[in-house]
């Protein structure tokens, strides 16, 4: 009897290993499944991420553009003569007297000597942008800021399911 149930203990055995063996199988299965859902939506994320900050730099780049743009044509239509040099000689061919020319400018003067001087002092070396301007780029970089801020909180979350679902080592 001892040699008869011998065998059938060691057959119960091989029969509690295999079904071990197919519980770790399913495990890895089931682990190898999860991981490939994950590596999934992690890329996803990542591209999401990517598509977001390409977005984000074209803002800006076209925030920039319009701005200097916007800028110019307010200092050109502010100064039209501020790209001219002005010099005696030139003022003498644009206007047949200096009474017209003086008129013009609305200076007083008494030589073309002193009118191109008296002009060349009154005209501002730079426009400063107006606070309407200011104001704009102050909200479009705030804006800009804030979703920086949300792809920070998404990168966070990326790496943290990252670090859930790695191997340990």
């Amino acid at each position: 009897m001892n040699s008869k149930t011998s065998p059938i203990k060691h057959l119960q055995q091989t029969e509690t290993l295999g079904e071990q063996v197919r519980k770790v199988a399913d495990r890895l299965r089931q682990e190898t499944d999860l991981q490939i859902k994950v590596t999934s939506r992690i890329l996803g994320a990542a591209a999401q991420i990517a598509q977001n900050h390409d977005r984000l730099i074209d803002e800006v780049v076209d925030m920039v553009e319009e701005d200097l743009e916007k800028e110019n044509l307010e200092n050109q239509a502010r100064l039209p003569e501020a790209t001219n040099t002005y010099t005696v000689d030139r003022l003498k061919k644009k206007y047949k007297t200096l009474r017209e020319a003086t008129s013009h400018f609305g200076v007083k003067a008494k030589s073309w000597d002193t009118l191109v001087e008296k002009i060349s002092i009154s005209l501002p070396q730079k426009v400063a942008p107006t606070s309407n301007f200011e104001t704009l780029v102050i909200e479009r970089l705030n804006t800009i800021e804030n979703e920086i801020g949300i792809l920070r909180a998404e990168i966070s979350q990326v790496l943290l399911l990252l670090q859930q679902f790695s191997p340990s080592k």
